[in-house]
Parts: C-alpha cells; structure tokens; sequence
C-alpha cells in the first residue's frame, strides 16, 4: 500500500515537473524588451511552479521514498529564480531582482546540488553541469544587485568546482566553464579597482542634493517627458564581460536604477533571510533539510521588505549582448512603437567606429599578431596622433555622405552589411524623444543627426574621439571599458584612474571628502541650469528626470575635466553635446572649473591639469 502511495505522488510530481517546464520554456523564449502584455505568462508558468513547490514540500518523505534526489528540488527552485531574473530583466523591477536573490541564496545555502548533502559518495557527471549553470546563474544576479562579497565567493566555488570536475571527469570536456570562470575574475578585477566605493546606482543619500531641490520643485518647462525605457548595447573586440553583459552595459545598466534602499549600501554581506527558517547542521557540516520549514515555500512577499515603496519605479532597459545592427534596429523600433505618449528613449551605443575596423583587418591580412593589431585598436596617449575621422565629424558641417559613409561596427569583422550602424539609420526613430548616447572612436559622426531629426529634436551626447590618461602604459584601455562611459556613471573613479589614482592611494575619509566636493558642484549646477533663461528645450523637458538630469551634471563635469586636461583643448578629447548646454555650465566657466580646480587640489593632482588663470 506504501508502495502505491509513493509512486502515485511520484507520478504526480513527474506530471506537474514536466507541465511547469513547459510553461517555462514559453516564458524563456518572450523577448526581453517591449511593453507587450507578458504577465499573463508570467503568472501562469509562475503558479505552476509554486503548485510543483508545494506538492513536493507536502509529499516530500513519499518522493524520497520513490527515488527523488536533493538535486531535483534545488532544479526547481533554482528554476523559479532563473524566472524571477528573467522578469526583472524584462521589467527592470528590483523586487523581480531580490527574489532572484533570495531563492538562488537558498539553494547556496542548503547545499542542493552537494553530493554529500544527498549521502552520495560521487556526484554524477548530469547533475554537475546543472550545479555549475547554477552557480553562473547566480553569479549574474549577485554581480547585478551589487553583492560583492557573494560575488567573491562564488566565483572562488565555480572555480573550485571546475578544477574538481577537470580531475573527477576526465572524458568530459570543461573548456566553455574555464572560459566562464577566466571572464568572471577578469570583471571582478576591473569592477573592483576602486573598492568601498558608493554604488553606481542612483541613491538617494548621495545624488540628492539638499540646496538644490526648492529650484529643481519650481522648474518648469513647456514640456516635460518622462524618461521610460533604454535601449543599451556594447561591442567592442576582448571587452570585459560576464555572460551576456559588458562592462559598459553593467555600468550604464546600474546607473539607470534606483539602490532599493539605503540600507542596502553596505560593505558586508546582508544578513542572510534565510536564518529565518530553521536549518540544523550535522557534525560535519552537511546542512539536513528537513520536509517542514527549512525547505518548505520560499516566501514571495519577502522584497516588500527589502525594497523602498516610495521610489519610483526603474525606467526599462533592453541590454542586447553583440547584436547585428538590424536586430538593434529592430529593438528600437519595437521600443518606441510601444512608447507611451510623452516620454523619451535613452539609446546607448559603445561600439568601434569604420576607422577602427578598417586598421583592424589591414592588420589582421598582413599577418601581424595579435598584440599589435590590439595596439591599432587602443588608442594611443593625448597629441600622439590624429583622429582618423574625416574632418567634417570634427567641425560639425553635414555632408550628404555622412550618413551612410560613417558608422559603428557591431561585428567582428568585415565591411558594411548587417553589422554596420549607420548614423541615417537612426534618424527614422526620431518622430519620438530621443537622449542618444554614442561613445565610439567615430561618435563625432552622430554630429549630422542635430538638425535632421524627423519631428523631436534629439538630445545628443557624443564621447571623445580618443581617451585621455596620465600614464596610458597603466591602463589598459581595451579591457578597462570606456572612458566616458566611466565619466558618466562613476566620475570620481573615472577622474582617478585618468590621473593614475586608485583605492589605495588615500584612505576613504579622503575620497569621501572628494565625493563631498562633487556633490555641491552639481548641486550648483542644478541651481545654473533650473535658472538658465538660454537653456535649450530639449535639455529642460527632461531636467526633472532624476537619472537623466544625473548624467547631464557627469557629462558637464567630464567636459571640463578633459578640457583642461587636454592640452590646447584637442577636440578629439572631448565629448560634444546637441543642442549645446548653457555657456553657464561651458567647460571653460567659473562654476564648473572652479569646481574641477577643487577637486584637483585635494586629490594633489593639479599639475596634471592647465587651468584658466581665475
């Protein structure tokens, strides 16, 4: 009679494993960007799962009994997590985020996938591959919320795990997972150069300035729009990544969002939610999940304790890895037929220019190594060479050629094609708002968009043609991701690597002092800009806007700072923006240099610099 019993809940849990995977599947293949009804599915394939959960939670003896393993329960929650990201990544919702968190942490902390945990001398060679993807899977997340020390950990348990499986699979190939592995210490030593820092997420604690708010309450302008999606993508030849996101897009993907709360800026791991339940532990350490509240349902209202209600909600991002440029285009069309009236798409673009791919495959045809063809890609120290973009970028008169002789390269190579993004391609797009951000060694080129616009005009940020360092031979430009990428979303750490500083020089009241001086910079800023009788339109209708109001004051500091970092003020140095800001804020005015002098002197670098004599 037992015996039927606990194959009967054995088939029932097969049947319902085998429906929520289904439904899984369906969710899995919706696309990650558009405002097309998709809750539907997520609800379905979501209800499923937690009638999976909660049949194997109430019938957990009976399926040991019948041959069930640790292993498929950590499947299943490690597959809930696995939606819960997906849907944040469509959403960019941070309770979607945290309750990725929290199920992956479980099964971290229960050992599920462990072969000791499940009394097995060996685990098999299935169940391993399934206990790596899940400790990538988690990787991304804790890499995305900004967990450092989980980070840490479970990049040093990946690479213990490969190392294992190299020695106790021999017939299996662990190629791919070395490769997961090298990527993963590669981002983590670019990402935490500059340790103990504040996040790049926009935080209430640092990025409100107190003095500034009554004139940001009154501004008013003829037009406001509100900043609702953001289309990022990045594309460059050896660039840090992890997974499907660069360095670039990490950055300007964090930028974009709010840090959920102030407690969440911490520089020690979060107390775990998870010491909530009771989980006991035998003499060797082996976690012992019993069938009640140690493994039982995951609470889902968890992130209404770990979020702040009173932020508004993240604008969505659509983060494509290396899309050919008809995908990209495609993206964006779908993106703004969907837009709701009155807001605005930020378009985030770092990618190689022509210029670029042209030395690269001259290079590459006459046989020259690897290293010197990288050596043409990265761009050499300040006055050593001239820009190889044609003089119309630089002077900003529009030739008819210009939209279709220029463009960005979103391949590995060859010409033109699916790959190459052209600045006329852009143009259809510009019947909605528009905030382009274009960081490339031919960005300059994006000059011909001001002025063409179809019915909105755009607003342009465009990088420097070239980056700018004290010391190039100590920054690798081409695995340290861009330079004014770094500008806009941390500008004191971007300021510090360009003149040779790291985390190490100083202590961190040192560059909480210096972080002080910035944040009164832009909130004098704030006040120029709220008060500016010559500021543009389409710089006022989006100065409301927090996270774009925040790259503005970046992009006004980065301006000044290679302006007077670049000797005679070479415009390959520096970014341009369209329409142009206020000479109020220019590069070159007392407010703003005033600011960047400051700056200088206490972080004892102001030789580093020509200053206008104030």
């Amino acid at each position: 009679m037992a015996k039927k019993e606990n194959d009967d809940a054995s088939q029932t849990f097969r049947a319902l494993v085998e429906r929520a995977d289904r439904k899984f599947g369906r969710v899995r293949d919706l696309p990650l960007y558009g405002r097309a009804p998709q809750n539907h599915y997520f609800q379905k394939v979501f209800k499923a799962y937690m009638r999976l959960w909660k049949y194997q939670q109430e019938n957990r003896s009976k399926l040991v009994d019948s041959g069930l393993n640790r292993w498929e329960i950590g499947e299943i929650a490690s597959r809930i997590g696995q939606l819960y990201f997906n849907q944040y990544m469509r959403t960019s919702e941070a309770r979607f985020l945290v309750e990725a968190y929290v199920f992956y942490e479980a099964i971290l902390e229960r050992k599920y996938f462990d072969a000791r945990g499940s009394g097995k001398p060996k685990v098999d060679v299935g169940v391993r591959f399934k206990e790596l993807r899940f400790y990538a899977r988690f990787l991304l997340v804790a890499l995305i919320f900004n967990k450092v020390h989980m980070v840490r950990l479970l990049a040093e348990r990946i690479k213990g795990l490969v190392d294992d499986s190299k020695t106790n699979f021999r017939e299996t190939n662990f190629k791919e997972w070395k490769l997961v592995v090298q990527e993963i210490f590669r981002f983590m030593e670019v990402d935490t150069a500059f340790t103990n820092v504040r996040p790049l997420r926009y935080c209430a604690l640092f990025d409100s300035h107190p003095a500034s708010r009554p004139y940001l309450a009154r501004f008013h302008a003829k037009k406001i729009v509100k900043f609702r999606d953001a289309l990022l993508t990045s594309y460059h030849r050896n660039e840090v990544k992890f997974a499907e996101l660069t360095l670039d897009t990490y950055r300007m993907m964090q930028c974009l969002e709010w840090e959920p709360s102030g407690s969440f800026f911490q520089k020690h791991p979060v107390e775990s939610v998870y010491q909530k339940h009771p989980v006991e532990s035998n003499e060797n350490g082996t976690v012992i999940d019993h069938s009640g509240a140690a493994s039982g349902l995951i609470d889902i209202n968890l992130a209404a304790d770990l979020t702040d209600p009173t932020l508004p909600p993240n604008p969505r991002k659509a983060v494509l890895y290396r899309p050919s440029a008809t995908h990209f285009l495609a993206v964006m069309a779908t993106i703004c037929e969907e837009l709701p009236p009155e807001s605005i798409v930020l378009v985030y673009l770092s990618a190689s220019g022509k210029a670029v791919c042209s030395n690269l495959s001259q290079a590459e045809s006459s046989g020259e190594s690897r290293k010197s063809s990288k050596d043409k890609v990265v761009s050499g120290e300040y006055g050593t060479e001239k820009s190889s973009a044609p003089e119309s970028h630089c002077n900003g008169k529009r030739e008819s050629s210009d939209y279709s002789d220029n463009y960005l390269w979103l391949g590995p190579r060859g010409y033109g094609g699916s790959n190459a993004l052209y600045p006329g391609d852009i143009i259809p797009f510009t019947r909605r708002p528009l905030f382009l951000i274009i960081d490339s060694d031919s960005s300059h080129a994006f000059k011909v968009l001001h002025g063409a616009e179809r019915r909105e005009p755009a607003a342009l940020f465009l990088s420097p043609l070239k980056p700018a360092f004290k010391n190039l031979s100590a920054v690798d430009t081409t695995h340290s991701g861009s330079q004014f990428t770094f500008f806009l979303t941390a500008p004191l750490q971007a300021f510090c690597q360009m003149v040779g500083l790291t985390s190490a020089d100083s202590d961190m009241d040192f560059y909480n002092d210096a972080e002080e001086i910035l944040s009164i910079a832009f909130s004098e800023w704030e006040v120029i800009l709220c008060t500016s009788k010559s500021l543009d339109l389409v710089w006022a209708q989006v100065l409301s806007d927090p996270f774009l109001r925040r790259l503005i004051l970046r992009f006004i500091f980065c301006r000044s700072v290679l302006s007077a970092f670049c000797p005679l003020e070479d415009e390959q140095y520096l970014p341009v923006c369209l329409p142009h800001l206020p000479n109020s804020v220019s590069a070159r005015c007392e407010a703003v240099q005033s600011a960047v002098i400051r700056l200088a002197n206490h972080l004892k670098v102001a030789d580093c610099f020509q200053f206008d004599d104030t």
